[in-house]
């Protein structure tokens, strides 16, 4: 119920930009420019969890990026999630660069906890997904959401941990259903998520897909099992990318020393 009135309220009531808050446009030039007027780079947080696929994000998540995600995620601007989708399929096509025929695009958001959708009214990272994949599409890029991942257990809430425990705290917590693993065989798989901080869900969220998708790795097409070295693991040649809207500014590889 809650959802259904902010798609309502974001229809009739005056719109004002969800980055700086100017008049009469959920998204003014400035601030989209901000979300995804620049080429996607490659980020990695430090320190980097064990089992992080390689990330790429649209934007830093500072000012203006900040705020529109904000506005999005706890303060239900849903007609934001066109603009972020955009940013993020940017990020998807700088993940998977067009031409490499790997086949459709497979976009699996991570899940958050159910009360964290019950409190904020809708699932933001799979609502930016959509949108995303749609984007995608009009690009000529064949691409759909697969919202295989689910929470096995429960996890505390992430806010005031650092590194180290967020990963202790979601080690194992996620977890593909029986027969997901057969849809991700159809195509290249991409996770995504609005924002990367340490890179813990993203790499807990990669294991849980890696676990699913090793044992039909060997039965399917080179977009799911890549080429590797002789002697690697299964798991070393399932291939998991991971693309998402914004990430801290020193997490992108051009201001690492």
């Amino acid at each position: 119920m809650r959802g259904w009135w902010r798609e309502i309220t974001g229809l009739v009531l005056p719109a004002a930009c969800g980055g700086c808050g100017s008049p009469r446009t959920p998204l003014c030039d400035d601030c989209g420019r901000a979300l995804y007027g620049t080429w996607a780079g490659r980020v990695r947080p430090a320190p980097e969890p064990a089992g992080l696929p390689v990330v790429h994000a649209a934007a830093p998540y500072e000012d203006a990026v900040r705020a529109v995600l904000l506005a999005h995620k706890e303060r239900g601007a849903l007609g934001l999630a066109a603009p972020l989708g955009r940013a993020l399929a940017g990020a998807v096509q700088a993940a998977v660069p067009p031409g490499t025929g790997v086949g459709p695009l497979l976009l699996v958001p991570v899940p958050s906890t159910r009360r964290a959708v019950g409190a904020r009214g809708h699932d933001a990272a799979r609502r930016i997904a959509l949108a995303a994949a749609a984007e995608l599409r009009r690009a000529g890029r064949p691409g759909r959401v697969l919202p295989v991942l689910r929470q096995r257990r429960t996890v505390a809430d992430q806010s005031g941990l650092g590194a180290r425990q967020r990963a202790v705290n979601l080690s194992g917590a996620l977890e593909v259903p029986v027969g997901g693993a057969r849809l991700l065989a159809a195509g290249r798989v991409v996770l995504v998520d609005d924002l990367m901080t340490t890179g813990a869900s993203l790499a807990e969220a990669a294991r849980a897909l890696r676990a699913a998708m090793v044992p039909v790795a060997s039965s399917v097409s080179p977009a799911v099992a890549g080429a590797a070295l002789p002697g690697a693991s299964m798991s070393a040649r399932v291939q998991v990318s991971a693309a998402v809207v914004a990430a801290p500014a020193l997490s992108f590889e051009i201001n690492r020393n």
